[in-house]
C-alpha cells in the first residue's frame, strides 16, 4: 500500500511537472498582511524540482521581484515584507502580484502569480466628520438630503454595504447605490418640519460594512430648521456623462451643468459647488458658481484614474440645495512607451553553441490600454539572433544559426518593443553577447615556404629568418608555438627554431663547399585542447664567399724549351689553375708580372696559355724566368703565383748546359732532384726506344701506340734527344702531343711531365648539397669568358 501511495505519489507529481511546463505559470492566494517569513506555499515542488535538484537548477526570482523570496534550501516561497492589498491595488476588486521565477541548466523561466485576497481591516470612514444641512420648515415630507459617500479601502463583503441613522421622529437613511457600485446615503425627511417646536436636530450616522466582525464609521449630522423658502433648485438631469483625453491640457472644459428654482429673488439666485469629494479629485476640477461650468484643472492620467464621479451642488438663496452627479471618462492616449528589461542575460555564449540556445530573457510592458497597450517585440541589429514570445509579456532571445567569434567576437543588437498606438511609441534597450572562443582554427603561415640566403662563415647562433604563422583563436586557443618538424638529410643539425617567437637561428658555421642548400620543416602548434597545428617548408641558401685562394696545379717548378726559330703565337705553355670557390670567386684571370723581356711574351688573361709575343731573336738571354699570377673576381681577390723557366735554344742539346747551370744553381734540393731525373729520363729515352721498336714488330695486331706515331714521322732529329714516353699523353685537366720536328733540337712546350693525375682531381672537386660530392666542370680552371 505504501508503495503505491509513492507510485501515486511520483505519478502526481510527474503530471504536476508536465502541467507546469506547459502552462509554464503558478498560482497562489494568500490573505494580505501576512507576517514576514509567512509561506506562500512550495514552489520548487510546484515547478517539479526535487530538493536534490536545487543546488544545481539555482532556483531565483527575477531582479523586479517585490514582496516575496524564495528559500534556496527548500524551495519554498515566502513573504518578505508586509502585503497592504489597499495600497497595492486600491478599489479593484482583485489584486495580485505577477513576477518570474528563473532555472539554470538548462536555463527556463516561469511566471508565478499571487493574488492578495481582502481581510476586513478597514472601517469606513466619512470624509467629514460632521455634515450641516439647513431645512426650512415648509420642507415637505419625502424630501431627500444627499448625504455622500462613506470610504471603505476593502473590498466585497468587507467593504460599505449600508447606513444606519440614530432613531428620531423626523429622518431616516436609505442606501443608494451609483452606476460605478458605490453606496451614498441619503437622507429622507418623514414628517414635516415645525421650527417653532424644534430648531435643530443632532444625529449620528453610521457606515457599516460586511466583515466578520463588522466595522462600523460614524458622521454628525448638524440639521438647522429655517424659515419657509419652499422651492429647492433643480437640475436638468440628475447625472451628467462627459468623456475627456487624458492628454487635454488644463483649463479645458468639461461640460456646463444647469439648475432651475421656482422661487423668485434671493430664493431663486443660485450657486453651483461641489460637494464633498476626495481631495485628489477636487485638485484636478473646478466649476465656476455663476454658471454652472466644470473645468480641468490638473493633467489627467488614464493609468492612474480612468474615471471621476463629481457631486455638483446648486444652493438658492434660500439654503435649498439640489444635487447631482457628473461622471467624467477619461480616454487613453497612447502617452506611454514600452517598458523593456533584460531580466536575465547568458553572456559569453561559445561560439559552437547550437542554434535554438537561450541567450536573454527579456520583460515587456505597456501602461496603456487597448491596442495602445499591446506590443510587440523585435531585435534591431545584424546579428545571428532571433527573438521568440513567451508567456505574459515575456520574450526569450535565442541563437538564430552558427556563431564564429573570429568573424565577430560580441554581437550587439537592439530589443526594440512597439506598441499598436497612433502615432506608434517605441522604446529600446541594449543587449551585448559576448562569444567565447572554442579551438576551431589551425595556425595559418603566412608563408607555405619560406627561403633564407646565409653567407657561409657565419657565426653560429647567428639568426637565419623569422617564420610567424597567425591563428585566428583567442587566448591559449590562438597561442603559437614552434617545432622542427624534420627536413632534408642532415638539415636538422644546422638550424634551431624559437619556440615562441618562431626565429630560425644558425647552429653551427655553413660552409659553401661542403653544403650549399638544405631544408626544414618547421611545425606551429596552437596551446588548445586538442592542439591544431600547420607546417611550413624553410629553404637556406648557402651564399658563397670568396674564402678559397686559386691554387696552381700546372706547371710545377721547373725549365721548359723554346726554339729560337719560334714565331709570334708560339705556345710556350700553359698556366692551370683550380679555385674551390664558385660564381664570380672562382673566375680566374691571368697576367704576367714578371719577364726578363715583357715584350718577348704574353699570358692569355682567361685561357692562362703563355705565348711569344712576337718572334724570338738571337739577342734575347737564353734563360728566361717568368711569373706568372692567377686571380679569382672575389672582394677582395686573392690570388696565387706560377714560376716558368723557359730556355731559349736551337735543339735540346743545345739547352742542356742551361739545365745544367739551371740545376747547379738551384737553390731547392726538390729542384736539383728534378733536373736529375729530367736528364736520367732523357738518356734512357734512347734505350726504351730500340725496346719499343723490337716489340713493335710482334704486337703490331694491336696499332702503333701514339707515340711511336710522333716517332714514326720523324719529327726528331737524329742527333736529338727523345721525350719520355708518357709524355705525348694528357694531363689533368689538360693534355698536349707535342713532338719535335725534323731540324728542330726541341718541341714546342717541352716541359716536365705533370703532377699525378690524382693530385689534379682531387683539386677539381666541387661542392654540392649537404651530404654529397661530385667533379666539377672544366669550367672550373678558370676559363668562364672562353
Amino acid at each position: 500500500g505504501g508503495a503505491g501511495g509513492s507510485g501515486r505519489e511520483r505519478r502526481r507529481a510527474l503530471l504536476w511537472c508536465v502541467l507546469v511546463a506547459a502552462w509554464e505559470r503558478v498560482r497562489y492566494a494568500i490573505p494580505e498582511e501576512l507576517g514576514r517569513g509567512s509561506l506562500v506555499g512550495p514552489l520548487a515542488r510546484d515547478l517539479g524540482l526535487s530538493p536534490a535538484d536545487l543546488p544545481a537548477r539555482q532556483l531565483r526570482l527575477s531582479a523586479e521581484k517585490q514582496y516575496f523570496g524564495v528559500s534556496g534550501e527548500t524551495g519554498n516561497l515566502y513573504v518578505s515584507e508586509r502585503l497592504d492589498r489597499e495600497e497595492m491595488c486600491g478599489e479593484a476588486a482583485s489584486c495580485s502580484v505577477s513576477f518570474e521565477a528563473l532555472v539554470q541548466n538548462p536555463l527556463n523561466v516561469f511566471h508565478v502569480e499571487v493574488a492578495i485576497q481582502d481581510i476586513n481591516d478597514n472601517a469606513p470612514r466619512f470624509l467629514q466628520d460632521s455634515f450641516q444641512l439647513e431645512i426650512n420648515e415648509f420642507t415637505s415630507p419625502g424630501t431627500r438630503f444627499y448625504l455622500g459617500t462613506a470610504e471603505d479601502a476593502d473590498v466585497g463583503s468587507n467593504s460599505l454595504q449600508g447606513y444606519e441613522l440614530e432613531a428620531n421622529g423626523y429622518f431616516a437613511v436609505e442606501v443608494k447605490e451609483s452606476q460605478d457600485g458605490s453606496k451614498f446615503a441619503e437622507l429622507v425627511l418623514r414628517r414635516a418640519l415645525d421650527r417653532e417646536s424644534e430648531q435643530s436636530l443632532r444625529l449620528v450616522l453610521t457606515a457599516l460594512d460586511g466583515g466578520e466582525p463588522p466595522r462600523s464609521g460614524t458622521a454628525q449630522l448638524c440639521i438647522n430648521v429655517t424659515d419657509a423658502n419652499d422651492n429647492p433648485p433643480v437640475f436638468a438631469q440628475d447625472r451628467y456623462r462627459a468623456s475627456l483625453r487624458e492628454d487635454a491640457p488644463p483649463g479645458s472644459m468639461v461640460l456646463n451643468v444647469s439648475a432651475s428654482d421656482a422661487d423668485a429673488g434671493t430664493n431663486a439666485r443660485i450657486t453651483y459647488g461641489f460637494g464633498k469629494m476626495p481631495a485628489k479629485v477636487l485638485r484636478k476640477f473646478v466649476v465656476d458658481a455663476e454658471s454652472g461650468t466644470i473645468t480641468l484643472q490638473e493633467a489627467l492620467d488614464f493609468e492612474d484614474t480612468r474615471a471621476f464621479s463629481l457631486a455638483v451642488e446648486a444652493r438658492d438663496g434660500g439654503g435649498l440645495v439640489a444635487h447631482c452627479e457628473v461622471e467624467v471618462e477619461v480616454l487613453d492616449v497612447n502617452d506611454n512607451a514600452p517598458e523593456v528589461t533584460l531580466t536575465s542575460v547568458s553572456s559569453p555564449v561559445p561560439e559552437d553553441a547550437p542554434a535554438g540556445t537561450v541567450v536573454a530573457l527579456v520583460k515587456v510592458r505597456d501602461r496603456d490600454s487597448g491596442e495602445n497597450g499591446q506590443v510587440s517585440c523585435e531585435l534591431s541589429g545584424e546579428a545571428p539572433l532571433s527573438i521568440v514570445a513567451s508567456s505574459g509579456g515575456s520574450y526569450k532571445v535565442v541563437t538564430a544559426s552558427a556563431l564564429d567569434r573570429e568573424q565577430a567576437p560580441e554581437h550587439r543588437v537592439a530589443v526594440v518593443a512597439r506598441d499598436r498606438g497612433s502615432p506608434a511609441l517605441s522604446s529600446r534597450a541594449a543587449l551585448v553577447l559576448e562569444v567565447s572562443d572554442v579551438n576551431d582554427n589551425a595556425p595559418v603561415f603566412e608563408e607555405a615556404a619560406y627561403s633564407a640566403y646565409v653567407a657561409e662563415n657565419n657565426a653560429a647562433g647567428a639568426p637565419v629568418l623569422r617564420v610567424r604563422a597567425r591563428d585566428a583563436d583567442a587566448g591559449a586557443n590562438g597561442r603559437v608555438s614552434y617545432w622542427l618538424a624534420g627536413g632534408s638529410a642532415g638539415a636538422a643539425p644546422y638550424v634551431s627554431v624559437e619556440a615562441r617567437s618562431g626565429a630560425v637561428y644558425a647552429q653551427r658555421s655553413f660552409d659553401y663547399e661542403q653544403c650549399r642548400e638544405f631544408a626544414v620543416a618547421v611545425r606551429a602548434q596552437d596551446g588548445g585542447a586538442p592542439a591544431r597545428s600547420s607546417t611550413a617548408t624553410v629553404r637556406v641558401f648557402v651564399l658563397d664567399r670568396n674564402d678559397n685562394a686559386p691554387r696552381v696545379l700546372w706547371p710545377a717548378a721547373g725549365a721548359g724549351v723554346v726554339p729560337r726559330s719560334a714565331e709570334a703565337g708560339y705556345l710556350v705553355a700553359k698556366v692551370v689553375a683550380v679555385d674551390a670557390d664558385a660564381g664570380r670567386n672562382a673566375w680566374l684571370s691571368y697576367e704576367l708580372v714578371q719577364a726578363p723581356e715583357p715584350a718577348l711574351f704574353r699570358v692569355g688573361l682567361h685561357s692562362g696559355e703563355v705565348r711569344t709575343a712576337r718572334a724570338v731573336s738571337e739577342r734575347d738571354a737564353a734563360k728566361q724566368r717568368l711569373v706568372a699570377v692567377v686571380k679569382d673576381h672575389g672582394q677582395p681577390a686573392l690570388s696565387a703565383t706560377a714560376t716558368l723557366h723557359v730556355v731559349l735554344a736551337e735543339s735540346l742539346q743545345e739547352a742542356l748546359p742551361e739545365l745544367s747551370e739551371r740545376a747547379a744553381g738551384a737553390d731547392s734540393p726538390a729542384e736539383l732532384q728534378f733536373y736529375l731525373v729530367l736528364a736520367l729520363a732523357l738518356l734512357s729515352a734512347l734505350f726504351l726506344l730500340s725496346v719499343a721498336l723490337a716489340v713493335l714488330a710482334r704486337v703490331r695486331r694491336a696499332g702503333p701506340p701514339a707515340v711511336l706515331r710522333c716517332l714514326g714521322a720523324q719529327r726528331f732529329s737524329v742527333a736529338g734527344a727523345a721525350f719520355p714516353a708518357d709524355f705525348c699523353e694528357g694531363t689533368l685537366p689538360y693534355s698536349y702531343n707535342l713532338c719535335v720536328a725534323p731540324g728542330r733540337a726541341v718541341a714546342e712546350g717541352a716541359w716536365l711531365p705533370p703532377p699525378p693525375p690524382s693530385l689534379a682531381a682531387e683539386e677539381l672537386l666541387g661542392a654540392e648539397p649537404c651530404g654529397k660530392r661530385s667533379p666539377t666542370s672544366s669550367a672550373g680552371a678558370g676559363e668562364p669568358f672562353s
